[in-house]
Order: structure tokens, then sequence, then C-alpha cells
């Protein structure tokens, strides 16, 4: 599903973490900027497509007689700019790993409660992200298990984005059936 962001058509983009990576080595690290950066920017437009993604589900169910489902979930977004810049610190990468990662959780958590009252089937498998896990990890390799981390956090944002273009046409062909 393609949102309307500031009168631009916007849809989810992967990101590919293996150019990055190389990007940052053959860059000395350089090529994170503009990785953390993105990461940061998909989250926050893709928080914004979910508004218009709601408002479908809520018109939907609303047309069907159904009860909506209440959403308590609330998202606050980051600066890109800052963020990305504020990597130079390095403590900050870890800080921006650990709240994507969280986010993720929270994200998927919510929105699964609240598709499970419209789609007959299970779309969003909530992630298990072992945060501690992967911050011990990090400490342990003196913060060279955060390249893991980040990896595991590109791809899991993909299969989220995925899901989620799974769950648009989803609610799309719904509409389209009742002619909302």
């Amino acid at each position: 599903m393609e949102t309307t962001i500031n009168n631009k058509v916007y849809t989810d983009q992967k990101m590919w973490f293996s150019m990055w990576f190389l990007g940052a080595i053959v860059s000395f690290g350089a090529a994170f900027f503009p990785m953390f950066y993105r990461l940061i920017e998909n989250r926050n437009k893709h928080r914004h497509k979910d508004v218009e993604f709601e408002r479908n589900i809520i018109r939907y169910l609303e047309s069907i007689g159904r009860e909506t489902p209440t959403r308590n979930e609330q998202f606050k977004l980051m600066n890109s700019k800052l963020w990305a810049a504020s990597i130079i610190l390095v403590i900050p990468a870890f800080v921006i790993v650990y709240l994507l990662s969280r986010d993720l959780i929270d994200h998927e958590r919510n929105l699964d409660s609240f598709l499970s009252s419209t789609l007959p089937e299970r779309v969003f498998m909530p992630q298990t992200i072992p945060i501690k896990t992967y911050a011990v990890i990090t400490i342990i390799t003196l913060g060279v298990g955060i390249v893991y981390w980040l990896y595991k956090i590109v791809n899991l944002y993909n299969a989220h984005y995925k899901a989620h273009s799974y769950a648009d046409k989803e609610i799309a062909r719904l509409m389209e059936e009742k002619q909302i």
C-alpha cells in the first residue's frame, strides 16, 4: 500500500545490510551515518503510513458492523538527522539499536492484536529480539556484537515491511469486496 506523506507517495523500502556494511568498511565507517539515518527515517515514515492503514481497518470493521479495537500504542518520531549525526560519539549507536529493537517488538505486538479482529489468519508473528542477549554479546565483544544486532534489526524490519505489505493487500481486498 502506498501512502502520501508531504505530498509524496511512500512505500516501505527494504534495506540491504550487506551493501551498507561493505560500504562502511570501504569508507572507514562513514557509510554508517546514512545507514542509521535511513533506518530511522524508514521507521518514521512507516509509522506515518500505519495511521492511514489503521483508518482503513476501522472503516472496514465499521462497514461490517464489528466493534473497532482500540489502539494504545503511542509512538514518537525520532529525529533522523540528529540521531544519525550522534553516532560519531559511538554510544548513541548502541542506544539507537536498542530503541529500534524495542520499538519493533512493541509495534508488532500492538499491530498483531489490532489485526486479529480483522483478518482471519495471523499476519504478524511478533518478533522475538533477545535484546538482553544481544546487549551482553555486544559488551563481551567490546562493541563488535552490535554488527550482528544491527544485521538482525535490518532483516526484522524488512520482514515486518513484507508482512505489512501483505496485510495492506488483504485489507484492500476485503474493502474492495465490501465496496467501501
